[in-house]
């Protein structure tokens, strides 16, 4: 380095990048931040039950009651199960058939990938709606199983059938990441390893699967926050009786009016699902990047 450039010190940060990254940070700030502000601050206020109004001044009170209440734990508690069981389901079904989507050639490929997809084109109240008459009293679910002389059994309106509901709109967001990830691995090598007289189980184990890992965990991510945020499906599947959070923030806000409690109880919905997100995420890359070396 010449004297004179020593003396100028470090080059200059262009201002190009911030600028090219103005709009985007801008819709970032007006779409997320700014509403998750306001929220926040809502959930903080304090709620005249006189008037039923939000009333001015700062109060912890809406988050004591949510904390010292065993109604709202287990609300939390049912959200999360359910949201972790049609995680697990979506994982269990959805990974095979990405394996086989990507081994899929065309034109078979590309009529299963739209099948995956067609569901996604299709409103989820509309689909809840449809499950609604197959999983009723007298749907046809229980009419086949009457047709086996099985007595009907009361399905709507259970854990079951939010859990069916939500891994049927939600199987697309598991499918698609692990069929990405699969679309980078070389299939040279699993075939390598066939080759040297490891079995198909084997090589799906110790080949396919620790590559199939980051897809994995995107789509297990994805899959149990949208789960644990759902409103149409627990609204419409799971009655007024098997309250989600979702369910009991929208009651709070449009039937009781208190905005500060619906508020402070989204605050802790969104709270709790990052750090149950977080744990998962750090946990999942340590052991595979433990596992890779």
């Amino acid at each position: 380095m010449s004297t004179a450039a020593a003396l100028q010190g470090p080059p200059k940060a262009r201002p190009w990048p911030w600028l090219m990254s103005a709009p985007g940070l801008v819709l970032f700030l007006v779409m997320l931040v700014t509403p998750l502000a306001l929220t926040a601050m809502l959930a903080f206020s304090v709620f005249d039950h006189d008037t039923g109004s939000v009333a001015g001044g700062v109060t912890l009170a809406n988050f004591l009651a949510i904390v010292t209440d065993a109604y709202y734990y287990e609300i939390l508690w049912r959200t999360f199960w359910i949201a972790l069981v049609t995680t697990l389901v979506c994982v269990a079904v959805g990974v095979p058939q990405a394996f086989i989507l990507s081994r899929m050639g065309n034109p078979w490929r590309s009529v299963l990938l739209v099948v995956v997809l067609a569901p996604l084109l299709v409103s989820v109240v509309v689909r809840a709606f449809g499950w609604s008459i197959l999983l009723g009293n007298t749907g046809l679910v229980n009419q086949m199983l009457g047709a086996f002389g099985i007595e009907p059994v009361r399905i709507l309106y259970t854990n079951l059938a939010i859990v069916i509901g939500l891994v049927h709109v939600m199987l697309p967001f598991m499918i698609i990441p692990v069929w990405t990830t699969l679309q980078k691995i070389d299939p040279s090598a699993a075939n390598a390893a066939l080759s040297l007289n490891a079995s198909f189980l084997t090589t799906l184990r110790r080949i396919v699967l620790p590559q199939m890992t980051p897809g994995i965990l995107s789509g297990s991510l994805i899959v149990f926050g949208l789960s644990a945020s759902s409103f149409a499906i627990p609204g419409l599947l799971g009655g007024r009786r098997l309250k989600m959070v979702a369910t009991l923030v929208y009651d709070e806000y449009l039937n009781t009016l208190n905005w500060p409690l619906g508020a402070a109880i989204a605050i802790v919905l969104l709270l709790a699902n990052l750090l149950i997100m977080l744990s998962y995420n750090r946990l999942l890359e340590q052991r595979y990047k433990k596992r890779l070396g």
